[in-house]
């Protein structure tokens, strides 16, 4: 490069920086995407995870309320409990359980 004039060394580091500028470009909009992607996954994965659980709404009036994971009736993001846990939840007459009549967790418990 010593061979060339300081005017034609400019132009071709410019050349070099537009081209590195769009590489930088398209990596971040690659980096972008799979952000997105891996996001989307996540999301999916807790969604899974919600749905193969259940969620015990605290009592309303003297009754507790029994949703899928997914169900969006009540918004809890806390209390998922799992089969066992709810079979024991039916079998104490204190609780009070009733099934959501949206999500109509029944047939799921009935799965195993």
């Amino acid at each position: 490069m010593n061979d060339l004039s300081p005017e034609e060394r400019l132009a071709k580091l410019r050349t070099l920086e537009e081209w590195l500028a769009w590489q930088l470009d398209a990596t971040r909009a690659k980096v972008r995407t799979l952000e997105a992607q891996v996001e989307r996954e996540r999301k999916a994965k807790a969604r899974a995870w919600a749905e193969m659980r259940w969620k015990l709404e605290p009592a309303r009036g003297r009754r507790t309320v029994l949703h899928r994971g997914g169900c969006g009736i009540w918004k809890g993001e806390h209390g998922y409990v799992e089969r066992e846990e709810v079979m024991l939840a039916l079998t104490d007459e204190s609780m009070q359980v009733e099934m959501c009549q949206v999500c109509n967790p029944e047939p799921g418990l009935r799965a195993e």
